[in-house]
């Protein structure tokens, strides 16, 4: 069913007294529909509402509004600027007509999150994430900056976004989720150091797909700093995820994977050689699948409030040999020699004896597929000012001293496009040794080979 909109600015002028003066035909229509006329009180009570709150603190008042007509709901953004007159004058950028429907559950989170959007200049982006509108908001932090947004203009020359502590971005966020969001940095893509804080909702149409998002831009130097409550630590993931993730991924997987190396070994009785390379390559896929599934079940785990790790005596060296164990067989293919410690060498640290052999597990991974084939890598462990340490060596180019924080971001890659990997790997590693009061860092001189060292308490 379609319903009609309104793109143009509808306006109207309401007397001190709260009468209609004047008012385009959609609005007038409205006024009518409540049984009153031009001249008589605006009988609109959305309106009206914004209307005496912009008369009463004497200041321009944007808000979204939701009215009820025979036909239908509108969805609006209006303006009301008080004028000199004590009148009000009503400006409708956005006119939107829809079935009346009942409120989604989540309508009451929505309008929570609405209502927290009054400071700031107010801009809104289609789904190509490119500006319809910016509208100027109230008191100093809602002036236009000097050079305005463009319609038609992508949001990303504009603003560029930037990342908090944990590497997480909410727009992108609330854009995959079709959620409202707040509290994004970003600033001008023109000047950096301009910050701004930007928050905004979804629009959808009457079919229930998105249109875009409204928000608005909050100027970082205007801020004031005030305590805050305390709030319920975020979960990004349910309860329920894991064993959802083991039920609708990894057991299809593992099904998959045993049956095509069932295939490829021809266990099954001969087959022509490029239908078992087939289930080879089938086979592998399915392995870097389960990996990417596993990283994901263990970011689940390591962002949730209450994740813990347990406190016991392991002895890091014994680890050391049994990573190197579980990955000879992939530095055989790429002819890597792995130097794990001496039989009888022993360093005794605190740490969780299954998480400290995934993280060794991880960065020897990294050594044998980026390192190059025919070199060695190293593990070697040391006791240093009260830590046990143990390090991963390559004779690989080396990570730059820039990139040595970076590369332990959420999904950082450093531009690498191969399918080696999720970017979550070092992420989670370094996640887990700090779960364990130990830390992950990154030594070596640049073309002399990465190091990449695991420092635990000394037990």
């Amino acid at each position: 069913m379609n319903m009609p909109s309104h793109p143009a600015i509808l306006r109207a002028a309401l007397s001190a007294d709260g009468r209609l003066l004047s008012a385009d035909a959609p609005l007038l229509a409205l006024q009518r529909e409540a049984g009153a006329d031009l001249g008589a009180p605006f009988a609109v009570p959305q309106l009206v509402a914004i209307a005496r709150l912009a008369a009463r603190l004497g200041v321009l008042v944007s808000r979204p509004v939701v009215a009820a007509a025979q036909r239908g709901d509108i969805d609006m953004w209006v303006r009301a600027k008080p004028e000199s007159d004590k009148g009000v004058s009503l400006s409708v950028v956005d006119w939107r007509e829809r079935p009346a429907a009942p409120l989604p559950p989540d309508d009451g989170r929505r309008e929570a999150d609405i209502a927290a959007l009054a400071d700031g200049w107010t801009w809104q982006i289609d789904t190509q994430l490119r500006f319809q509108m910016v509208l100027a908001g109230n008191g100093d932090s809602g002036t236009l900056p000097v050079s305005p947004p463009v319609p038609g203009t992508r949001f990303s020359a504009y603003f560029q976004l930037q990342a908090d502590g944990d590497g997480d971005m909410a727009m992108l966020r609330g854009f995959a989720q079709r959620r409202a969001f707040r509290d994004q940095q970003a600033v001008l893509a023109s000047d950096v150091a301009r910050h701004f804080r930007l928050s905004a909702f979804p629009m959808f149409d009457h079919a229930g797909q998105l249109t875009g998002y409204r928000g608005t831009a909050f100027p970082l130097e205007l801020a004031v700093a005030a305590p805050l409550a305390d709030e319920a630590p975020l979960t990004l993931y349910p309860v329920e995820f894991g064993r959802r993730l083991d039920r609708s991924l990894r057991q299809p997987l593992g099904r998959i994977i045993a049956n095509a190396d069932t295939i490829s070994a021809q266990l099954e009785g001969p087959l022509r050689p490029d239908y078992a390379g087939y289930a080879t390559d089938i086979a592998a896929a399915g392995r870097h699948l389960m990996a990417l599934v596993d990283d994901l079940a263990d970011l689940q785990a390591i962002d949730r409030p209450d994740f813990s790790v347990v406190a016991e005596e392991v002895d890091l060296a014994d680890l050391g040999r049994r990573a190197a164990g579980l990955l000879a067989v992939k530095a055989l293919d790429r002819r890597i020699t792995i130097v794990a410690p001496a039989p009888d060498a022993r360093l005794l640290a605190i740490g969780e004896f299954r998480r400290i052999l995934q993280i060794l597990v991880n960065l020897i991974g990294n050594a044998v597929r980026y390192a190059p084939e025919g070199t060695q890598v190293r593990i070697a462990t040391e006791w240093e000012s009260g830590q046990a340490r143990i390090a991963v060596i390559d004779q690989g180019a080396g990570v730059a001293p820039a990139d040595r924080e970076r590369i332990f971001e959420k999904f950082e890659r450093l531009g690498r496009d191969d399918a080696g990997g999720s970017g979550l790997g070092l992420y989670i590693s370094r996640r887990l040794a700090r779960a364990m009061n130990g830390d992950i860092r990154i030594g070596g001189a640049p073309g002399e080979g990465a190091r990449f060292i695991l420092s635990l308490p000394v037990a």
